[in-house]
């Protein structure tokens, strides 16, 4: 490639969304192998940046100022995770000379170097593998490792203590939220039946998600930590659990890299693509629910029809899989 001398600074432009983040994280640490030795900056939205505190080998995590980023970005070479024109406009805008990434949205003019999109859909944690392979970085297999830092995770144990859990109890985390539209959600009632048999069963829940998830979260029976919780203590909190259940979302992500077992509920998009990526090579710690259904995966945002690939979901399918990952944590 001619890239690798010493002293080349090396700037990565993440996704701007957790999920999707978090998914890319085998790629990242793909090109940071690649570039051993050289300095490399993780340049993020404010929402995404903390994530990457929990990564190893990142020298730099730069939290970006939206309108003001072309001041604050440098580097010799520059690849974009992000597909839209605006990134790579950026980039450009911010001197970097070398500025790699998918050929896509019109972009092709602001990269020095720009790859094909894969002709078929592949999952996104192979989407960012295939970006950098075609870069010429070797790729390794689609893992991440995560640890929350002591400091969140001391946190997240006091907080949960405070608010009624002992430990050694079992603790399920709660997700129903979901940022990309409702027709990512499965139903609140449901949520709240499975929180009521664990709770009854005497396992502790701790419901977790936004402010804007509050809806979702009405009556879920267990520590409600909805909105209370920056991404640090989310990080903290999730790792203090035995298992999981989350609808296909930022959540799910992050307890799956950090090898919390996740029972993740699927309904317009598909387990296939939005495969989470944990710190082991097969799917031990991965339960995935969903029905297949004649409209499915749709990627909308909410359902035209009558929402059957969430609907035709049951609360038993749910709480048998968070039950069985129970039974193997207290094996």
């Amino acid at each position: 490639m001619g890239t690798r001398e010493l002293g080349l600074e090396i700037l990565i432009l993440a996704p701007n969304w957790l999920g999707d983040a978090i998914m890319a994280l085998p790629a990242i640490r793909d090109v940071r192998r690649h570039f051993s030795g050289q300095p490399m900056t993780v340049a993020a939205r404010p929402s995404i940046a903390p994530v990457f505190r929990a990564v190893p080998d990142i020298d730099r995590i730069l939290v970006l100022d939206r309108g003001n980023e072309p001041s604050q970005l440098r580097g010799d070479i520059g690849i974009l995770f992000p597909n839209s024109f605006r990134s790579a406009w950026i980039l450009r805008k911010a001197g970097i000379k070398e500025r790699w990434g998918y050929r896509s949205d019109f972009r092709r003019p602001l990269l020095t170097r720009s790859v094909s999109k894969p002709r078929r859909r592949v999952s996104f944690p192979e989407y960012y593998a295939n970006l950098v392979r075609q870069l010429g970085v070797e790729t390794g297999p689609l893992t991440a490792q995560m640890k929350a830092p002591a400091a969140a995770a001391a946190s997240a144990m006091a907080l949960l203590r405070e608010r009624g859990w002992r430990s050694g109890q079992p603790l399920v985390g709660i997700a129903p939220g979901a940022a990309f539209g409702h027709a990512k959600r499965w139903s609140a009632k449901r949520y709240a039946q499975v929180a009521s048999q664990l709770v009854d069963a005497g396992v502790a829940c701790v419901i977790v998600g936004r402010s804007e998830d509050r809806d979702a979260a009405r009556d879920i029976k267990g520590i409600d930590l909805i909105g209370q919780t920056d991404l640090m203590m989310l990080m903290g909190v999730l790792s203090q659990c035995n298992v999981v259940a989350a609808n296909d979302s930022g959540a799910l992500h992050l307890a799956a890299a950090l090898g919390v077992p996740v029972v993740g509920i699927w309904g317009p998009t598909h387990e296939r693509y939005s495969t989470p990526v944990t710190p082991y090579e097969d799917s031990r710690t991965v339960a995935a629910v969903s029905e297949e259904v004649f409209c499915r995966p749709c990627f909308l945002a909410d359902c035209p029809i009558d929402h059957r690939c969430m609907k035709r979901i049951t609360t038993e399918r749910v709480h048998e899989a968070v039950r069985r990952f129970l039974q193997e944590t207290h094996a």
